[in-house]
């Protein structure tokens, strides 16, 4: 076994949990994208459904 004074200083338990959880939510936002789970957004879902006429044409 070496001796304490060789090794280098090992990484902190809080440096090691930060990354963890950094790695979960990363990978859970990328699985929530890839099936398309988490709802529909965006700034379609604010404005009030058409009734047939699109924004910008007028009706004769």
């Amino acid at each position: 076994m070496r001796p304490t004074e060789d090794r280098p200083p090992s990484t902190p338990r809080w440096v090691k949990v930060s990354g963890i959880i950094a790695i979960v939510l990363i990978l859970l936002f990328v699985i929530l994208k890839l099936t398309g789970g988490g709802g529909k957004h965006g700034p379609s879902r604010h404005m009030p459904s058409s009734s047939g006429i699109e924004q910008g044409v007028k009706q004769l």
